[in-house]
């Protein structure tokens, strides 16, 4: 079967998986990894830049290698290299799971139930619950709902349609180093420097075209781009910045302004500052619509990837 094929069939299926079954309970193939990288952090940490880059190579590349010798194992066995397609989309995609989590965040705010509401918000993200009201966690939500859309499944499928099973391997490698390393605490300033740089490389097409989707897919296509062209470069983050602006433009709510992580407060510029408050409604209008951009890059990457075997094919 050809590759183009193989990704097609694979991709459609593994997020039909991710919809059907969601993120499995125990023992999740991120997860393996993030204990496999922690231990070896465990022996290579060292407050210095290169070390970090050494820890990220190793994790990252570790990962990739697996990945393509289990693709090359199978490449020539008719349906598995569609299995391992599909079961790679399944294991790195989280979109189901983040729906759920963001739904069930919305819920308790709907209930009154504050309590819940900040017990659950760690699942989702890293603020400091105990230090948001409200409107606070509900804007959280959908900040994280928006950037974990280009994280948990566009970026991916990107990489999956660009490098296959290796490839969707590798991007989630390098996004779940970032998370564990790549933040800026004492400890990890320098270690962690390496894999924050690698993700944001990782991650600029992904989050690109998420918020281009999310302008087409979103009630407010002109807004979305408005406030992209507008925002965007304000955030510190050069991936996060796009797709959190489109977001909001798109729903025409406000986001941005100040947030607290590990007790370290941060100011961050306001996203669509011509928008609205983030209701807890806006939760599941953002839920909605990440749903619709999953929908359309699975569409886009499958349509790239067959576009790109049939010219290559004609070239030869």
């Amino acid at each position: 079967m050809r590759s183009d094929h193989v990704f097609a069939y694979g991709a459609a299926a593994g997020l039909a998986a991710d919809l059907l079954l969601a993120d499995p309970r125990h023992g999740h193939p991120v997860a393996a990894f993030g204990r496999a990288a922690a231990g070896v952090e465990g022996v290579l940490w060292r407050d210095h830049r290169a070390w970090g880059a050494l820890h990220a190579v190793v994790c990252a590349g570790g990962a990739a290698g697996a990945a393509a010798l289990a693709a090359r194992a199978v490449r020539d066995r008719r349906a598995l290299p569609v299995a391992l397609t599909a079961a790679s989309v399944w294991a790195v995609v989280g979109g189901t799971t983040l729906g759920r989590e963001a739904r069930a965040i919305g819920g308790a705010l709907a209930a009154g139930d504050l309590e819940v509401a900040r017990e659950r918000l760690p699942h989702l993200c890293g603020r400091d619950p105990q230090a948001l009201d409200g409107p606070g966690i509900a804007r959280a939500v959908v900040e994280s709902v928006a950037e974990n859309t280009s994280d948990a499944v566009v970026g991916a499928l990107v990489w999956g349609a660009i490098g296959g099973v290796p490839g969707l391997v590798a991007f989630r490698a390098v996004n779940t180093l970032d998370a564990m390393v790549g933040h800026k605490s004492p400890k990890y300033r320098r270690f962690g420097w390496a894999s924050a740089r690698l993700d944001d490389v990782a991650g600029w097409p992904g989050a690109r075209l998420t918020a281009a989707l999310a302008a087409v897919a979103g009630g407010d296509p002109r807004g979305a781009v408005r406030a992209w062209r507008a925002d965007a470069a304000k955030h510190p983050s050069p991936n996060a910045g796009p797709v959190e602006a489109s977001f909001a433009g798109a729903l025409g709510v406000r986001l941005g302004g100040t947030l607290s992580y590990g007790g370290r407060v941060e100011h961050r510029p306001v996203l669509n500052g011509e928008g609205r408050a983030v209701e807890v409604a806006d939760i599941e209008r953002a839920v909605r619509l990440s749903r619709r951009v999953s929908a359309l890059t699975l569409a886009v990457c499958v349509g790239g990837r067959l576009a790109y075997g049939a010219i290559k094919r004609r070239r030869t």
